[in-house]
């Protein structure tokens, strides 16, 4: 048994998102730079947790996709999925049989990366600044 879409939704906001949006498929939160959706559909909760694309190979060895991606149009936040015959937005889907498993994959080094890493690159709002 998974955890359910509203389950996940708390987690979520004790893990520190804060809703974005909410529509009748999804509710989006976002955590920085980090956005991620929780499946509003997702009965059982096998595909609850929606992440973006580019997390999806540092996620990997934290935890397991539930399917190669879901597409929805209420995935706004995430790329279009160009291989499909309407013009949807993709992201990947996790299930989590427990909060603790939940709760470790959110304070996994997955979300920081993004941040650490547009810090370090931090430019002058110069482009001619000497510095």
């Amino acid at each position: 048994m998974y955890l359910r879409p509203d389950e996940v939704a708390r987690e979520l906001e004790k893990a520190g998102f804060t809703v974005d949006v909410v529509t009748q498929k999804a509710y989006g939160y976002r955590r920085g730079d980090n956005y991620v959706y929780v499946n509003r559909e997702a009965r059982m909760g096998r595909t609850a947790l929606i992440i973006h694309p580019t997390l999806k190979e540092r996620s990997l060895s934290f935890a397991e996709p539930a399917s190669e991606m879901k597409t929805s149009d209420h995935y706004e936040q995430f790329p279009l999925y160009l291989g499909g015959n309407n013009q949807e937005h993709y992201g990947i889907p996790h299930g989590f049989s427990s909060r603790m498993a939940l709760e470790r994959f959110l304070k996994r080094p997955v979300w920081r990366l993004a941040i650490t890493t547009r810090l370090a690159f931090r430019q002058s709002p110069c482009p001619y600044a000497l510095t």
